[in-house]
């Protein structure tokens, strides 16, 4: 998630949070009003939305209507948002069902951050020496430091287990899955020379 969020609203002018976007490589923003809730989002499409005149050469069958001057009249309202303790699963889905770039996270109507497809991409792109560090960590809190042998390639995990516990085997695997660019994990009883 980043934050802090930049946010417009509804009165900024269209060119101005054109200007934003293309400044800071965003793809949307999120519109606030006074009391900085939540009221919509502004996305490039919006802003970008009839402000090409069309092509005297088509035989397009299209009624052309002023584009708007401020975020208030191009923006997409009301705006989706979820929870900061969102389920990162649930919010990829969301992005990708709704065909949306970016996915506001707000706190009792208040923007705390946005999530965007990049943000997504990044977390599965990293190296399996990231991820192996941090399912290390985790288990280490769950068994101990030298229980859990763990080799990670192409986010998929393998955790060898010095104990021959298959319920502690079952939660070493939902901890590791929970790890951010884990693809899959799985947990075996160690044998000797390794996983």
């Amino acid at each position: 998630m980043s934050r802090p969020v930049t946010t417009v609203t509804p009165r900024t002018s269209a060119k101005e949070a054109a200007r934003i976007l293309s400044s800071r490589g965003f793809t949307a923003l999120p519109v606030v009003d006074d009391d900085e809730r939540l009221v919509g989002i502004v996305t490039e499409a919006d802003l970008v939305a009839d402000r090409l005149p069309r092509d005297p050469r088509t035989h397009e069958d299209r009624t052309d209507r002023a584009p708007g001057a401020t975020v208030g009249e191009v923006m997409t309202t009301p705006a989706t948002a979820m929870p900061p303790g969102a389920d990162l699963a649930t919010l990829s889905r969301a992005l990708l069902d709704a065909r949306i770039r970016a996915m506001p996270i707000a706190e009792g109507g208040q923007v705390v951050g946005i999530v965007t497809r990049g943000d997504i991409v990044r977390v599965f792109a990293r190296s399996d020496s990231e991820i192996a560090g941090d399912v290390r960590r985790h288990l280490c809190l769950y068994g101990g430091p030298d229980r859990w042998h763990v080799e990670v390639r192409d986010g998929v995990v393998h955790i060898a287990d010095e104990f021959d516990d298959e319920t502690d085997r079952h939660v070493a695997t939902v901890l590791a899955e929970a790890v951010p660019g884990v693809v899959s994990a799985s947990a075996v009883a160690a044998h000797p020379g390794g996983i």
